[in-house]
């Protein structure tokens, strides 16, 4: 048994893959372009991969039976081609919604509490100059009784409102699919989220339902003053359109996700003028050590499962 790894340095030098070994033979590589695809994969029985794309010309004439992903969206692979192929194709869930709630918190009270703008004030000696023990000048406020609105609500949407409650926040959320219903929250329609939310976080995936669900016209309605923070996924948010309200009106936003990645240069989030108004981080929503661990504890277990049919 044959087991090939194409992207292992998605999953981070300190995660252990040794676990792998038991199948059979493991060969990985850190990261596998287009074009090196279809050779690296065409004697494995296994492939595990992240990101890196596997179609009808990578399939083709190869020994693949079954393909791990190690992630939640199955974007990157043919899922009908590997079907007719009688290849199996199994991806994980539900590893990572602590790793990825813990980061929305993080974002949030980089903005709430003016954190950069503190640190910055320290930083440049400008403390060390005041006539006074302290320096208040930028008007910070507390969660309690902020409104939190929530756009998907699976267990990522729900485990955020659950901490966002312990905060004494008032929580809503917006199914985008239509079928979530929780009693514990009340439920509304995306523009009220919108108007009346002072953060706003988006746990949902991309699909046909939500791709630029997020547009000019609608986050005109965004409360001034609100925090919006997108951890599903890039392309939920028009971002030609972010960029250009961030200029125009209050809103700060954090965003983990973007519809190309890695962020290519011509990303209009680059370019915004108003650089204390947003915070990009590069996709580290997932990747909290705990997660990556459970996420290759999850994969080792879909092989066996596999395996012992």
């Amino acid at each position: 048994m044959k087991i090939v790894i194409l992207d292992r340095a998605t999953l981070g030098a300190d995660i252990n893959i040794d676990i792998f070994k038991e199948f059979g033979e493991l060969v990985s590589y850190d990261k596998t372009s287009a074009d090196e695809t279809k050779q690296r994969v065409k004697d494995a029985d296994i492939v595990i991969t992240n990101k890196v794309v596997l179609e009808k010309e990578q399939m083709d004439d190869s020994s693949i039976k079954l393909i791990c992903i190690t992630a939640t969206g199955t974007d990157n692979i043919d899922l009908e081609y590997a079907k007719t192929k009688n290849i199996v194709v199994k991806n994980v869930a539900d590893y990572s919604t602590s790793s990825v709630v813990q980061v929305a918190f993080a974002m949030i009270f980089y903005f709430v509490q003016k954190l950069n703008y503190y640190k910055t004030y320290v930083d440049n000696g400008e403390w060390e100059k005041s006539p006074a023990f302290t320096h208040i000048d930028e008007i910070f406020y507390e969660l309690d009784n902020m409104r939190v609105g929530v756009i998907g609500f699976g267990n990522i949407g729900a485990s955020l409102a659950k901490k966002a409650q312990a905060f004494d926040c008032e929580v809503v959320y917006y199914s985008t699919s239509g079928r979530n219903s929780n009693s514990d929250y009340k439920r509304v329609e995306l523009d009220e989220l919108l108007q009346t939310s002072d953060i706003i976080s988006i746990h949902c995936p991309l699909n046909d339902d939500t791709r630029n669900l997020l547009t000019y016209e609608n986050m005109q309605n965004i409360k001034e003053g609100a925090i919006l923070l997108n951890l599903g996924r890039g392309g939920i948010i028009n971002e030609d359109d972010l960029a250009k309200l961030i200029d125009e009106k209050e809103i700060y936003c954090g965003i983990d996700v973007v519809s190309k990645e890695p962020i290519e240069s011509t990303n209009p989030l680059l370019k915004v003028k108003n650089k204390e108004r947003l915070l990009l981080t590069p996709h580290i929503g997932w990747g909290s050590s705990e997660s990556r661990n459970r996420l290759i504890g999850k994969v080792a277990q879909n092989i066996r499962d596999f395996l012992d049919k």
